[in-house]
């Protein structure tokens, strides 16, 4: 079952199915261990985004980055948090720039579904 919540600047999906073999991605895998389903884990296991090779979208996400994302990485996330990953963002994607910043951003924030909200609070 899938349902799909759209909103004025975004939307969620919720899907509903029963478990795969195999079975992993930005929910976790499913094995009853919170503890292996924080963002640097889901990383490690599935890299840092989707290959475009598998991704079921059509078109190119939208990379946005502000000044106000990043003062909050520079002030929020820890020394040593921000340095894995920068370095796991920058070998998953062998890019530069925003993109990589961007992943650096999920990495340090990724469990805080309201980050990039909270980012605009550092203006």
């Amino acid at each position: 079952k899938v349902t799909v919540f759209q909103w004025a600047n975004y939307m969620d999906v919720q899907i509903e199915m029963s478990k795969q073999p195999g079975q992993d991605g930005v929910c976790g895998n499913f094995n009853g261990n919170q503890g292996d389903d924080t963002t640097q884990t889901i990383m490690a296991r599935v890299g840092a985004r989707v290959p475009m090779s598998e991704c079921l979208l059509s078109g190119h996400a939208l990379i946005e980055w502000t000044p106000q994302m990043d003062k909050m990485m520079r002030v929020e996330c820890p020394p040593a948090t921000l340095a894995a990953g920068q370095a796991q963002c920058t070998q998953a994607l062998g890019a530069a720039g925003d993109v990589v910043k961007s992943c650096t951003f999920d990495y340090c924030f990724g469990m805080n579904v309201r980050a990039r909200s909270h980012a605009k609070t550092y203006a």
